[in-house]
């Protein structure tokens, strides 16, 4: 990517780590992938599913996209917001 480091990735610092190519997916002319099964089966995702698309944005493009499931999703904003939240609220 212009103005990227070479090895520099946009998607998580190096520290944070993890990631790795899985597989390699067509987008159809209907904007429609197939997930491989064997990363299906890896990931326990079954049919019917829902996955949150996370985008990573630099330089004003999307250059990264991650599948999380919902229910993590769900989980990781309840544990940012939580703390924030109960602060916010009133006691008593």
């Amino acid at each position: 990517m212009k103005g990227q480091a070479k090895g520099e990735t946009c998607c998580v610092p190096p520290s944070l780590g993890g990631c790795k190519v899985e597989s390699l997916v067509t987008v159809d002319d209907r904007g429609q992938m197939v997930l491989p099964k064997d990363l299906r089966d890896k990931a326990g995702i079954r049919g019917g599913d829902k996955l949150a698309v996370i985008g990573w944005e630099k330089e004003g493009k999307v250059c990264c996209l991650s599948l999380i499931r919902v229910e993590e999703l769900s989980t990781m904003v309840k544990g940012m917001l939580g703390p924030l939240m109960g602060d916010l609220l009133p006691k008593g």
